[in-house]
């Protein structure tokens, strides 16, 4: 029996020496790279914190003192170290484990998390509230390097130091080399070892009370010791921003050696005053072709093991983040005037080449995307026309920026939303579903979604060409092999189209729900329904007068949308219908009910929540036999 089979929870762990615990870690690294080459996930980051994972179950006692992996998606040791090696095959399977940490799917997992850099303000609120009840328990809040880059980390931090020195609160900073510091040595690991001990953190204590309470010249005794003491930190570690929080600060370490992890670790666990441990680790270790690519293998889909090849079939068709940034070149040749925004995800949302072409007009604002807004509206003010690429919801962080330093003047911001609706494996955290709801409503904005990647560079033409601020939503994977028509033409703003015309039902779908409506038709024309699809393009300003037109003919009308349903597409039309005084028609609103949606396919996932074609056709049934005098139940129907 291996290491690994014998651990079902953090106290079988304890029961190894510490001589066994590098082949543990060995063996979880051939598991996360044997489950993830079958699943997709998020590799790079979690081989990086294996030894990380281990230390800090062999050290603290989870889950009474609790962890919070921020991100959570460096998390696969600690999930299988927590009772999860049986369950780990299904991770980000559909009805499976979760690919981020999850409160509902285990105790250990203290918090749950998808968004970056909100470990040390949930991490702090926990320790206030141990504090209050009077338990004491250490916390620890184990953030990337990247998410550091997160105004909400350092307002946790800003908190934290200001607040009573008791808070048993521990901050690991896991530096995979992607930013911070490359000062880790021999010097700074004895350092942090020697500083962190217990010994010399009560000489330090009294030695200060004595400096203190010398006459005269006490205070200014004291605090040459402490200059004296910084300076040294200073010159070999990159503390004294964190020590500047009133956080102790040790490091850098390095994260891969395991002994030297669990020594600090438990010095530091005697600690009361808030600790920040930095510690150097590789993203991808163990594994080569991760170690080579971490960027690509950051989150990965199906690969060979041996090799790291990418297993999946390459779709013929490119995908709508590359037509993206494949336009946005193409108009930035002509255009001077554009620039580029995004949220340290340059390559996720398609703007590396543009990046590499136009360094000057290109801008990774790093995980902040509350700043890179309001920077774009900063832009905005001097003529430039900045696009904003970030993930759907990922934009969800910077709506008061949206709504006070874009549309309260109008400015011409362009927000490029990708991975609108349902995005599979990674779940609630990043399903595009709320996006519809939460810009429509907002004076100024314009929002539009593309039934195809041609239709989507007009849309983005059309969107540079506006004065005011856009929103484009787009879906994550491929388009539908649409051609890509140069020149690059814009549309007529707030124009939708009529695609199919029929006299039974009336589809009015937007984005790529106009793809499963006209599957729909093909399936109701076989069974003898004939139905108008509409795409409407424009969820604002809506095309209220085709959409009437089409409305008084024909009184049955199904509103299709991958997004949430409560003051989404179908809400606009309803809205729309009665400002212009229409009554006398049947609706049906298809899309996303009000619940968060899980992890699976895609696929799978818009069956099993009725956003279809099939979901289509069902509907157009039962308006055509409710229209028959038939009886039906209508779940769904809006009857004005």
């Amino acid at each position: 029996m291996s290491l690994l089979e014998q651990i079902n929870s953090p106290a079988d762990l304890k029961k190894l020496s510490r001589d066994e615990l590098p082949l543990l870690a060995e063996e979880i690294r051939k598991a996360i790279v044997d489950v993830v080459s079958e699943t997709g996930g998020h590799l790079a980051p979690s081989l990086g914190a294996v030894e990380l994972a281990i230390a800090i179950h062999y050290v603290f006692d989870t889950p009474r003192e609790k962890v919070i992996w921020d991100v959570g998606h460096q998390a696969y040791a600690h999930k299988l170290l927590t009772g999860r090696r049986d369950q780990f095959h299904t991770l980000r399977q559909f009805n499976g484990i979760s690919g981020f940490t999850r409160r509902s799917e285990s105790p250990y997992d203290a918090f749950s998390t998808g968004h970056s850099s909100t470990s040390i303000s949930a991490s702090l609120g926990i320790a206030s509230a141990k504090d209050i009840k009077d338990e004491d328990a250490k916390v620890i809040a184990v953030i990337g390097d990247g998410s550091m880059t997160a105004g909400i980390a350092y307002e946790g931090l800003n908190q934290a130091g200001g607040m009573l020195r008791d808070k048993n609160l521990l901050v690991i900073l896991n530096d995979n080399e992607m930013s911070i510091s490359p000062n880790v040595g021999a010097l700074s690991s004895f350092l942090s070892r020697k500083f962190s001990g217990k010994k010399v953190q009560e000489l330090r204590r009294e030695l200060g009370e004595f400096l203190k309470s010398l006459p005269k010249f006490g205070d200014d005794i004291y605090k040459v010791a402490k200059k004296t003491e910084d300076s040294l930190k200073a010159f070999v570690t990159p503390g004294m921003l964190f020590e500047a929080f009133n956080f102790e600060y040790f490091g850098p370490i390095n994260g891969h050696k395991l002994n030297h992890l669990i020594d600090i670790l438990k010095n530091i666990k005697r600690l009361k005053e808030p600790v920040l441990l930095h510690v150097s680790t590789q993203k991808g270790k163990g594994y080569p072709p991760a170690e080579e690519n971490p960027v690509y293998f950051h989150g990965c889909t199906r690969f060979e093991v041996e090799t790291g090849n990418c297993l999946d079939t390459a779709n013929p068709q490119p995908s709508y983040t590359k037509v993206f940034g494949d336009t946005m070149v193409q108009l930035a040749k002509t255009d001077e005037k554009i620039v580029a925004v995004t949220a340290a995800m340059p390559e996720g949302t398609g703007l590396a080449q543009f990046s590499e072409l136009f360094p000057e007009r290109f801008f990774d604002v790093g995980i902040a995307e509350q700043h890179g807004v309001t920077f774009a509206a900063g832009l905005a003010t001097e003529g430039l026309k900045p696009v904003v690429a970030i993930y759907s919801t990922f934009l969800q962080r910077a709506y008061d920026q949206i709504v006070h330093d874009v549309c309260l003047e109008s400015l011409h911001v362009v927000f490029v939303l990708d991975r609108g609706g349902i995005v599979g494996e990674d779940g609630p955290t990043h399903h595009g579903l709320f996006d519809l709801c939460y810009l429509r409503n907002l004076p100024n904005m314009v929002v539009m979604a593309p039934k195809d990647e041609n239709e989507m560079r007009r849309m983005l033409l059309t969107a540079l060409e506006h004065s005011g601020p856009v929103a484009l939503r787009y879906p994550r994977g491929t388009g539908i092999g649409t051609i890509l028509e140069n020149p690059v033409q814009p549309l007529t703003l707030g124009k939708g189209e009529t695609l199919k015309e029929g006299e039974d039902v009336l589809i009015l779908a937007l984005g790529r729900s106009v793809c499963e409506a006209l599957d729909a038709h093909s399936e109701l024309t076989k069974q003898g329904i004939s139905a108008t699809v509409v795409n409407c393009r424009f969820v604002k300003p809506l095309d209220i007068d085709l959409i009437s037109a089409w409305t008084k003919k024909i009184p049955r009308i199904i509103t299709v949308e991958e997004n949430i349903r409560q003051g989404g597409f179908g809400s606009a039309v309803l809205e729309a219908l009665n400002d212009a005084a229409i009554t006398g028609f049947q609706l049906e609103r298809i899309g996303i009910p009000d619940t968060f949606v899980e992890h699976g396919p895609q696929t799978l996932l818009r069956s099993k929540y009725g956003v279809d074609a099939e979901a289509i056709v069902q509907s157009a049934k039962r308006l055509m036999a409710a229209a028959a005098g038939q009886n039906a139940k209508w779940p769904n129907r809006q009857a004005v």
